[in-house]
């Protein structure tokens, strides 16, 4: 193609504006929709994606993992929040292994794993694929739900990942519990003209006793340059993640157990110079994600070395 210089100063005029809020629609006007994974860890970039997006919507079209193809979405236009997968039969050997609905541990009751055409509405299933590339009830890891029907192909959820992300005494907070309490405090960055862009948390135990931190990278909405957090509403966001988690760590909380949540808001930038750190010791560009908990020291370190912000809960939850 030749250079085309009318259309390079097109594009710079658009991206030159202050903020970039709708900047996929203005840049290519033309689009219908938005295609990415909009499920599990990658639910926390949903807003992020609606701000750039200008009203394009959100696409999660199949459900695949490195082991296997499992699914695909059949009702396309379904919010992100309420996707399901009707799962191909074809593509791999599916089994499940019955989960606790309550716990997301695996039953002790029926640990046997079922096939596809036994799974039962709304029961929870990690996910077992046997493949012709050699995998023999490999567990993926993935917990899944089972919402539905398509004619009687199983149609599922993606709840989280099968594991403990954070824990400092009897507490044990996985995944989705950790997404649904950062969804509920974000809803209070509204008002200060804030997203939240990124975040993950860790386990600081290096005091006693430990508590939850919470990183943070924010970014401001249009027409909020200049505009500062609020220190008693970012510590509110605190206060209403830990109301937001189990019993056992308000539990923990009362008991002094487990000290004040903190959130730390860091740097713009922060959560590219983590993938960074990753991509050298062999994560994969092309399907990095952003862990929900990092344990690395380094990764820590670098998160840490950005801080420009700390807050905490300043009461115990109910």
């Amino acid at each position: 193609m030749k250079p085309n210089p009318q259309l390079a100063d097109s594009i710079q005029n658009i991206c030159a504006c202050k903020s970039w809020e709708g900047m996929i629609k203005k840049l290519w006007p033309k689009a219908k929709l938005i295609s990415a994974v909009t499920t599990g860890v990658m639910s926390q970039y949903v807003e992020t994606l609606e701000f750039y997006s200008g009203g394009l919507p959100l696409v999660s079209g199949f459900y695949a993992c490195s082991e296997a193809f499992c699914g695909i979405n059949l009702e396309i236009l379904t919010q992100p929040s309420h996707v399901s997968y009707t799962f191909l039969p074809n593509m791999a050997y599916f089994e499940f292994l019955p989960v606790n609905k309550d716990t997301l541990t695996m039953s002790q009751e029926d640990i046997e794993p079922v096939d596809l055409i036994h799974v039962k509405l709304d029961r929870y299933y990690e996910l077992l694929v046997t493949s012709a590339a050699g995998l023999y009830r490999y567990k993926v890891g993935d917990v899944l739900k089972v919402s539905g029907f398509h004619n009687s192909t199983p149609q599922f959820e993606f709840v989280e990942r099968q594991n403990v992300i954070l824990s400092i005494d009897s507490d044990k907070t996985i995944e989705s519990d950790l997404l649904k309490a950062v969804t509920e405090a974000k809803t209070l960055l509204d008002p200060l003209g804030f997203i939240l862009r990124e975040c993950t948390s860790y386990a600081h135990t290096s005091t006693i006793p430990g508590h939850y931190v919470i990183f943070w990278e924010l970014k401001a909405r249009e027409g909020n340059d200049g505009q500062e957090l609020d220190p008693k509403i970012m510590a509110e966001c605190c206060y209403r993640m830990e109301e937001s988690l189990n019993y056992i760590y308000r539990s923990n909380r009362k008991q002094n157990a487990i000290a004040a949540l903190e959130i730390s808001v860091v740097k713009q930038g922060s959560f590219d110079a983590l993938m960074d750190s990753y991509v050298p010791l062999g994560a994969s560009m092309s399907q990095y994600k952003t862990p929900s908990c990092i344990k690395s020291k380094e990764a820590i370190d670098i998160l840490d070395s950005k801080v420009i912000a700390k807050f905490f809960s300043p009461k115990i939850p109910m």
